[in-house]
């Protein structure tokens, strides 16, 4: 093979690994969400389609961090990227199975201007993000709230998903420990991680007027977890098995 020739095939070569890489990643995760798609019928007759039989809310998804705000950091690695990251996933797969999502971001920026509330924001940059993706779940009409975020601590050592809830809505426990449990099933088994209640710490869930939780996908600061979430395939599962916990709390009997 000529120089050229193989210049230009290695470029091509990395893009059919993607590719398959995704393919096997997709096929996953349909299995995983239709599973969880479907609810059976309180008299066990069969199985339905949640579109057909039941209610599925509308799910504010809301990437933390954005714009100069870039959240935890990992060497060039950035939170904020890998929120967005999974959060489109989220969203992608609701725009799949039919469930009604929206996105506080789509782009790499804050939230502090989002309803344009004042015309000196120095000093209240933080306070307004956090205001407007509160607003946001409330203009929009949402009936949950899903914050993703990625975690960091001093010791390495520590990694796995773990989900917070709202103490101001009490179908929020419910959502967190299906995602938890969806976290064991499909991610990772070994993750002993217990929901946690938030406190006024977390702002958002604090301020919360809908069920709503916030998830750590991942520990930034923990090498295995940080080489998960760089990867596209890994994100996507991680989506996946988000929206099938979202999913099945919200089938039958008229959801949330």
């Amino acid at each position: 093979m000529k120089k050229d020739d193989a210049s230009r095939a290695l470029p091509f070569m990395a893009g059919l690994i993607l590719f398959t890489a995704l393919f096997a990643a997709a096929s996953y995760l349909i299995a995983v969400v239709m599973t969880n798609y479907f609810s059976e019928l309180s008299d066990g007759e069969k199985l339905i389609p949640v579109s057909a039989g039941g209610s599925l809310p509308l799910l504010i998804i809301d990437p933390g961090h954005g714009g100069e705000d870039g959240g935890s950091t990992s060497g060039e690695v950035l939170e904020k990227n890998i929120n967005l990251a999974i959060s489109e996933d989220v969203d992608a797969i609701c725009k799949l199975i039919g469930m009604p999502s929206k996105m506080t971001r789509t782009t790499d920026t804050a939230l502090y201007d989002l309803y344009g509330d004042l015309e000196e924001y120095a000093g209240k940059k933080k306070l307004y993000d956090l205001k407007n993706r509160v607003r946001f779940v409330r203009e929009e009409g949402g009936d949950v709230y899903l914050g993703i975020h990625t975690n960091k601590f001093p010791e390495a050592k520590y990694r796995g998903l773990q989900v917070y809830y709202s103490p101001n809505a009490e179908e929020s426990r419910a959502i967190a420990e299906a995602i938890q449990s969806a976290s064991r099933e499909y991610l990772m088994p070994e993750n002993e991680r217990e929901v946690k209640e938030a406190t006024s710490a977390i702002y958002v869930l604090d301020r919360a007027e809908v069920p709503a939780v916030l998830v750590e996908v991942g520990f930034i600061s923990n090498p295995d977890d940080l080489s998960l979430l760089c990867d596209p395939a890994y994100r996507l599962r991680c989506a996946a098995a988000i929206v099938s916990a979202v999913a099945k709390c919200g089938t039958g009997h008229g959801g949330y």
